[in-house]
């Protein structure tokens, strides 16, 4: 029992520590005169404790270089096949390249790029803790409620796979997604923001729930 709660106890640790280590360089840049304009490349979604496998080398990679610049990303927000080059985007930038000239290079003057091996680490992880993306052919698609489930996700990420998620917990993400969409100006079910016709969430969410993992509403 002694052993188990020293386990625990430092477990919590290490998970504070984690936490810990991101805050300063998400300071940085909020500070910054560009601060503003970093601040809208991603919503705040996620704490370095809520990714996956957060005690890892990858996580831990992710928390320390990501939020030099912005919010921390989370791995699903791409498929595995697509965060190799984003992650070799993201390191050129903060090696002061980019199409941002001077104001690039003033953004990255206080910013520390991985080396080699970190990159491959970083990659490795992203892509193992990628989004599972539902089959292009996949018959939910072929519906009106795919249709609009398809135009509004894939303005900022990959389609997830109905069975990432239980039908019981398809209506919290649905409703968490459609604030980040709000704070993007994305097409909402918001009258003020809205450009197109409404953004049907609960056709979406039944869409969902019908394909979700362990559903037997097919």
């Amino acid at each position: 029992m002694a052993v188990k709660r020293a386990l625990c106890a430092a477990g919590i640790i290490a998970a504070a520590s984690f936490a810990h280590a991101a805050q300063p360089q998400g300071e940085r840049w909020s500070r910054t005169p560009h601060g503003a304009m970093l601040a809208r490349i991603l919503p705040r979604s996620v704490t370095p404790a809520q990714l996956p496998e957060p005690g890892s080398a990858g996580a831990r990679l992710l928390a320390r270089y990501c939020v030099q610049c912005h919010h921390l990303p989370n791995p699903p927000m791409h498929t595995a096949a697509r965060w190799k080059a984003i992650v070799d985007r993201m390191v050129w930038r903060m090696r002061g390249g980019g199409n941002l000239g001077a104001v690039m290079q003033e953004l990255m003057q206080d910013v520390s790029a991985p080396g080699a091996d970190e990159v491959d680490t970083l990659t490795e992880y992203l892509q193992r803790n990628g989004q599972s993306e539902m089959a292009a052919d996949h018959p939910a698609l072929r519906t009106e409620a795919g249709r609009i489930y398809a135009l509004a996700c894939t303005q900022c990420h990959a389609l997830p796979d109905p069975r990432r998620h239980t039908a019981r917990e398809w209506p919290a993400v649905v409703q968490r997604m459609r604030g980040y969409m709000r704070w993007a100006n994305t097409v909402t079910g918001e009258s003020s923001l809205r450009t197109t016709p409404e953004l049907k969430t609960g056709d979406i969410v039944r869409l969902l729930q019908r394909y979700a993992s362990g559903s037997d509403m097919r």
